[in-house]
């Protein structure tokens, strides 16, 4: 799976205002003025300070920048909490095909790694590097991930509903990402990936 880190917008003070109204140190400042307020309540804050837009992704950059200025880490492993994004994709085909497409040997070609095993590593096509940690057939799959040039692993989680009429919902979490362009890098890898695994399964 080829991740091409770039971010979606430049990391400057003059994108955040054009896009938000203001700069990155003017909304450090107020968020600083709100005093220990937490992370989902200050990116819903933002959110609605930008006029609810259409997305959350500078919402969730000034959110993740402006922790990294403070030096906030996780203390467990040392880490940023990061960027969590998210893909989704719904594929006509029962919830066993496309567990098993994006699982086993012969169909996961669209990763391009091996077979699922779970506790065993993997490498993909690409480079990218990681362990299948969890695997509970028809409902969801945990994997430890490191993408490929980068230094420090990230998370993810894709689970699998039933749709209804033969459709299933693929929804892939991916968290702890440390930095905006492989966050946003991931993003459209993981969009191309589960549009590969469609076509794949439909034919």
């Amino acid at each position: 799976m080829k991740v091409t880190p770039a971010s979606e917008h430049p990391l400057t003070d003059d994108a955040c205002r054009t896009s938000t109204g203001k700069t990155l140190q003017e909304w450090f400042a107020e968020l600083d003025a709100k005093h220990g307020v937490g992370r989902r309540d200050a990116i819903q804050w933002i959110y609605d300070e930008t006029g609810r837009g259409k997305d959350v992704w500078w919402p969730t950059t000034i959110w993740v920048l402006y922790e990294a200025s403070k030096g906030v880490v996780n203390k467990k492993d040392g880490l940023a909490e990061g960027y969590h994004l998210c893909a989704t994709k719904t594929v006509a085909a029962s919830v066993a095909d496309v567990y098993r497409g994006f699982t086993e040997a012969g169909h996961n070609s669209w990763l391009g790694c091996n077979p699922a095993t779970e506790g065993a590593p993997f490498t993909d096509d690409a480079g990218n590097t990681g362990t299948w940690l969890r695997l509970r057939p028809g409902k969801d799959v945990r994997i430890a991930w490191r993408t490929a040039g980068t230094a420090h692993p990230s998370m993810v989680d894709a689970v699998f509903a039933d749709k209804g009429g033969g459709k299933t919902g693929i929804t892939v979490n991916h968290a702890r990402v440390q930095s905006r362009e492989e966050a946003d890098g991931l993003r459209s890898a993981w969009l191309a990936a589960l549009d590969a695994l469609k076509k794949q399964l439909e034919g």
